[in-house]
């Protein structure tokens, strides 16, 4: 509609400046906004380029607030931190300049836990951010406000970041869609640990499928200053298959009763599937025969030994030791006990289980497991302590079933599958081939137009 000059970008800004005013109060999802004046001139500036024949990229004048732990030039960038309340880059991430780029205003930042540690949206610099759909209950994390702003309308599109399923697990407690791309996709950086950090990676949040693929298309391709990015652009989703061409999938569930589920969480995820199969969807119960608990070893080890790492100088530092949460310092902690030889063999149990999956898609096309092992809980709980009567021994462990994509480094989308009795939403993964990128997309769009897919609020 702006292409068409059917809608001007500075009443485009204006919606969604106004909604962002109605309805954030509630939730704290978008914070470090910018001065309504300088943004109403920066779309004003972006209409009069139109006017004189400037040709408009592909998230030309779109409103757009950036996640809180990637760099944005001029912009306060917290991390969600006391350490850096006050901190402004000169610089912007690799996948945030394109973004400039490709249009996009830079509104403001959407809220994170510290320093992205956690499936729970909340920091000492703005506080939580709360669910879209029960301000009592939490938004996930750690793009937390980046899903609670789409699923409330007040942003078009939003980019993410995932470790341990953090762009996943806030899609689904907020009914949106998350998109986990292939490691590499998005060059990531800048960046000191840029030649081990290989297992968090940037993508898109969105309210559908297609609009996933946008940003995306924004978002991937090669950067010679990010050495794991992969080589060309992406092309966007597939078309939905027909009946004729079924998406084989492997429904692994909870593993076999490996993963403590919350009641309630399975059966909407099979009912979920059940729809699907009206489509071009056939699934299989299917519980892959691994070591879960040495799985999950190797994935706490490679994660201390980068973000645990990453955070020490801070640790180090007796001034910020203490405006570190007890979180970080577990990561530090851990990563400071760490020997060479327990990485290198938690590298090995991440090998061993790369070519597991490899093995499993030769019979399957994607593999099924629900986003979240609980319905988005309490604001005020930092995580949750149990679930189905299991103690959970760490911050994360409860985000365990999102470790099977991360260590792969396969794509995996979040889709809805609706709400509990109590109105609490739940997704689904589906997870993909190591770099199959477009048919994961491809399956969600095709699962989105079965199912009837209507996201957010």
């Amino acid at each position: 509609m702006i292409a068409r000059r059917q809608v001007s970008v500075a009443e485009v800004a204006a919606a969604f400046l106004d909604r962002i005013e109605q309805v954030n109060g509630a939730v704290n999802a978008i914070v470090s906004l910018r001065d309504r004046h300088d943004i109403l001139a920066e779309a004003a500036e972006a209409d009069a380029a139109l006017a004189r024949g400037a040709s408009p990229g592909p998230l030309f004048g779109l409103p757009i607030a950036i996640k809180d732990l990637a760099l944005t030039k001029g912009l306060r960038t917290t991390f969600g931190s006391r350490i850096f309340a006050e901190f402004v880059p000169n610089e912007d991430d690799f996948f945030v300049e394109r973004m400039r780029e490709a249009g996009a205003i830079i509104i403001g930042k959407t809220n994170v836990p510290e320093f992205g540690l956690g499936s729970q949206t909340y920091n000492e610099v703005f506080g939580p951010t709360r669910n879209a759909f029960d301000q009592c209950l939490t938004s996930g994390g750690s793009s937390g406000g980046a899903a609670a702003a789409l699923a409330l309308n007040m942003l078009p599109l939003a980019d993410g970041s995932d470790f341990c399923g953090s762009l996943r697990n806030p899609a689904a407690f907020n009914n949106i869609f998350g998109f986990r791309p292939s490691q590499g996709r998005v060059p990531a950086g800048p960046q000191p640990e840029m030649f081990v950090a290989q297992m968090g990676v940037e993508g898109p949040m969105a309210r559908n499928v297609a609009d996933l693929a946008l940003l995306l298309g924004v978002q991937a391709g090669y950067d010679p200053r990010a050495p794991l990015s992969l080589d060309g652009g992406f092309p966007g989703p597939a078309e939905p298959r027909d009946r004729g061409q079924p998406w084989r999938v492997a429904w692994l569930g909870d593993l076999g009763g490996d993963l403590p589920m919350e009641d309630g969480i399975l059966d909407l995820c099979e009912a979920a599937l059940h729809r699907a199969e009206a489509g071009p969807f056939r699934v299989e119960p299917f519980v892959p025969d691994i070591d879960f608990e040495r799985l999950w070893w190797a994935f706490i080890a490679l994660r201390q030994s980068t973000s645990g790492a990453a955070l020490k100088v801070y640790y180090d530092n007796p001034g910020q030791r203490d405006l570190l949460k007890p979180e970080a310092i577990w990561e530090i902690e851990g990563a400071l006990g760490l020997t060479a030889v327990q990485v290198y063999a938690a590298s090995t149990v991440r090998s061993g289980w790369y070519k597991a999956v490899l093995g499993l898609f030769e019979r399957h096309d994607l593999l099924a497991l629900p986003t979240a092992q609980v319905f988005p809980f309490d604001a005020a709980i930092h995580w949750p302590t149990e679930i189905a009567g299991r103690a959970m021994d760490s911050y994360h462990r409860w985000m365990e079933v999102t470790a099977f994509a991360t260590l792969a480094g396969c794509p995996a989308i979040s889709v809805p599958v609706g709400f509990d009795a109590r109105g609490r939403p739940m997704g689904m993964q589906l997870i993909g081939r190591p770099r199959g990128d477009a048919a994961v997309l491809g399956a969600a769009a095709s699962y989105e137009q079965v199912c009837a897919i209507v996201a957010g609020v």
